[in-house]
């Protein structure tokens, strides 16, 4: 029984959210924000924090987070607060032929509309610059027309519709940066 235990919790947060709570949560404090790389030690906090982000949408299992988390090519940070709390994350595969495909970015409903997104964005686009990729890319849902707007500001363009790309059947669309 331990063993079928085990192979859930790989697969499955235990922990449940209300969804009207994190869809709707009061803001946080403010707080002063910093980026730091994110590592394998992290790996609960941001499954946590994944589903609390992506309630209404498709998360990451911890098989995908492991996945990334050990894979040489994959790039990897945590917004966290004061208190090291992580707030905020990024994943960006990097590809020989000298491009980054931004995998996943997420940031907790309470410190939402206070430019962490951007942040996150600056920092993994700096760190793209420095391996030597020229060229980052990355899906949207059709419905996230705030983040097509921020992606939009920060210069990415709108290049392929992506028909029925997420599991709900939702359209997509991918977004393309030149660095």
């Amino acid at each position: 029984m331990a063993v079928l235990q085990k192979i859930r919790e790989f697969f499955v947060s235990q922990e449940s959210f209300e969804p009207e709570a994190i869809l709707h949560p009061a803001p946080a404090l403010t707080t002063v924000y910093e980026i730091r790389p994110l590592t394998e030690k992290y790996l609960q906090e941001v499954l946590r924090l994944n589903l609390r982000c992506f309630v209404e949408g498709e998360h990451y299992t911890k098989h995908t987070f492991t996945y990334l988390l050990d894979e040489p090519n994959c790039l990897s940070y945590r917004v966290v607060t004061l208190q090291e709390a992580i707030v905020g994350f990024i994943f960006i595969m990097t590809n020989d032929d000298g491009t980054g495909h931004i995998t996943t970015i997420g940031v907790a409903p309470e410190h939402r509309h206070r430019g962490l997104a951007n942040k996150l964005l600056n920092h993994a686009e700096n760190a793209l610059k420095k391996r030597g990729i020229n060229t980052v890319r990355l899906e949207v849902r059709a419905s996230n027309t705030a983040a097509q707007n921020l992606y939009r500001q920060r210069g990415y363009s709108t290049v392929q519709k992506l028909e029925n790309y997420y599991n709900n059947s939702e359209n997509g669309f991918l977004m393309v940066k030149s660095l």
